[in-house]
């Protein structure tokens, strides 16, 4: 099989979505690997040592594509990508792609008449989700520095230290939504002394936390009230809500944002996913925040990308043990032996095949399993 490596060209992205070793690993398996020049450097990986471990470097991305299999990305293809989408017939696209927010990728990858695997919807049978877990990790932990840094003055908020000092009490950090994410938010926030709260409705979820932080973390059943009082008190909002495959709930709306502490900085996490804010709209790193009734939002929609050396390896070492299955056996019989991998298929010959993506943007829904 030939695997393809493009360059992401999104905004401020500069992950790649395979490393040298997983080129290893597929040249070794007898695959041809094809990585676009200069993928890696972003993530301080020369093309060098791709050629190293058996890769070989394609300049043109439109080529690419045509000469490959299996096309490897981190984000969704966009509107300058969709031509290549149907450059080769049969084609397998993996990548990120939040289909629920983005009816242009989803219009495109239907058109495709290819198959297109998300790593977000990748679930397995206790419903952990292997291949968003890593980057959900690192963007509950950047949601709490951009929050903090936001929150100084030259960062446009209201002048406070997370911390505190001995006499100055810490802020007060919300996080909403008890899942990796926000796990990794509140354990950020905590490991820095703020005062920190954490809002689910999964009570099981919320006494799993209380124990990890050992009750230095206060848990709040979610509810409309509870959402509200916690962020008319707090100085950090963190939305960390996920429905897999599906929009974002919008639970904390402009009017509460207006009776918020002025210089307040909220930082949706689930932007990805159309936001969990009313105001949320996808920003990048270059230009980050906007200003909504004297608050601060940060609602970049790549935000593992500033820091893609960590986020890259951290990426490619969950989803390369799914690129090898498909490249054994061939995608149709990879999902058919793993019910994991099947959840991720999202787009086959024109179909929707996740239920949720469906939903979100009103089309026909065809089970995965009557297409195979």
């Amino acid at each position: 099989m030939i695997i393809g490596v493009p360059k992401e060209i999104k905004t401020d992205e500069y992950r790649v979505a395979l490393t040298p070793a997983g080129v290893r690993e597929l040249t070794g398996s007898g695959h041809q690997v094809l990585v676009e020049r200069s993928a890696g450097v972003g993530s301080s990986i020369a093309d060098a040592d791709y050629v190293a471990n058996g890769a070989r470097i394609v300049d043109d991305a439109d080529d690419l594509w045509a000469d490959s299999d299996l096309v490897l990305k981190v984000k969704e293809p966009i509107a300058a990508e969709y031509p290549r989408l149907a450059a080769r017939k049969n084609q397998v696209l993996f990548t990120y792609l939040h289909l629920a927010a983005g009816r242009e990728c989803a219009d495109a990858l239907i058109g495709a008449n290819n198959v297109a695997i998300a790593y977000e919807t990748v679930r397995l049978r206790d419903n952990t989700l292997p291949l968003l877990t890593p980057m959900s990790e690192v963007a509950g932990r950047m949601a709490t520095l951009m929050g903090a840094h936001h929150l100084m003055r030259s960062g446009g908020g209201r002048g406070a230290l997370i911390s505190g000092v001995p006499g100055v009490a810490p802020v007060n950090v919300v996080v909403i939504g008890a899942g990796v994410a926000g796990l990794a938010a509140a354990t950020m926030a905590a490991g820095l002394h703020a005062n920190v709260k954490i809002l689910d409705r999964n009570l099981e979820r919320l006494r799993q936390v209380d124990i990890h932080f050992d009750g230095r973390v206060q848990t709040i059943a979610s509810s409309t009230l509870a959402v509200e009082e916690a962020c008319l008190d707090a100085d950090i909002v963190i939305g960390a809500v996920l429905v897999v495959g599906a929009k974002a709930p919008k639970l904390v709306s402009n009017e509460l944002v207006a009776r918020m502490r002025q210089g307040s900085v909220l930082v949706d996490i689930a932007v990805d996913q159309g936001g969990c804010f009313e105001a949320t709209h996808p920003t990048t790193h270059s230009d980050p925040v906007f200003e909504v009734n004297g608050s601060i939002f940060y609602c970049v929609a790549n935000m593992p990308g500033a820091v893609p050396n960590t986020s890259t390896f951290a990426l490619a070492n969950a989803t390369l043990p799914y690129t090898m299955e498909l490249v054994r056996h061939g995608w149709r019989d990879a999902v058919l032996a793993d019910d994991a991998l099947a959840e991720g298929v999202n787009v086959v010959n024109g179909a929707i095949t996740c239920g949720p993506v469906a939903e979100s943007l009103g089309l026909a829904f065809s089970p995965l399993r009557s297409l195979l």
